[in-house]
């Protein structure tokens, strides 16, 4: 068996256990917030530039017994939680939530972030990472949501200056979105920076033991 059939096997199975923890209502709630390492053009400069391997998010919906994610992909929109994960390297993903979620995301609370959801839904998605309501990214979702209706604030917000830009392939990604003039002093939501906020608890993961941020 190749190397290349071992990987395939691995990535089918883990994709398969992902997929079959959607329907648990014990282990996913409305509200919660799932990261994954997202296969797109800008996820290993993102995971370089905040030493992180988590490069989207989004956030969990459970309606009439379906698993959605609200998330800001090329637009934002609902995506089935399968799909979600299909898009996430080797069906690898993990689901975090408040520590008093219970009483903080009550039906009312749900309503109200719901609300806000509605007012960013078919929005663009922003490759730019600017601060305005006109296009918005995946971290910048939730954060919004989350601050706009119950005026909770999940991770830091910093400056692209903030980050580490020294790595070739994240100056490479800056030239092409910005052209050389990068707005340093723009205000940012990273993925890496809501993970880690310890209002948070983590509910599910499925990463190998201490994930490493691609380097290569």
């Amino acid at each position: 068996m190749t190397k290349w059939s071992i990987a395939l096997i691995l990535t089918l199975v883990l994709n398969g256990l992902a997929v079959e923890n959607k329907f648990d209502q014990g282990l996913l709630k409305n509200g919660d917030i799932i990261f994954q390492t997202s296969m797109s053009s800008q996820s290993k400069a993102i995971q370089l530039a905040t030493h992180s391997p988590y490069s989207h998010c989004g956030l969990v919906y459970i309606r009439n017994n379906s698993v959605y994610v609200f998330e800001a992909s090329t637009k934002v929109k609902r995506t089935p939680l399968k799909r979600f994960l299909k898009k996430g390297e080797g069906g690898m993903f993990v689901v975090k939530r408040f520590k008093n979620s219970d009483s903080l995301l009550n039906t009312q609370n749900l309503g109200k972030m719901e609300a806000e959801g509605k007012k960013f839904e078919g929005l663009p998605y922003d490759s730019y990472f600017g601060w305005g309501n006109d296009r918005i990214y995946c971290s910048e979702l939730i954060y919004k949501i989350y601050d706009n209706a119950l005026g909770i604030k999940i991770g830091k917000t910093q400056q692209i200056k903030d980050f580490d830009l020294s790595n070739p392939v994240v100056a490479s990604k800056l030239a092409e979105r910005y052209g050389g003039k990068t707005p340093m002093d723009e205000i940012v939501i990273s993925p890496s920076s809501q993970f880690d906020d310890p209002g948070l608890i983590e509910v599910f993961n499925n990463y190998p033991l201490n994930p490493k941020t691609q380097h290569n």
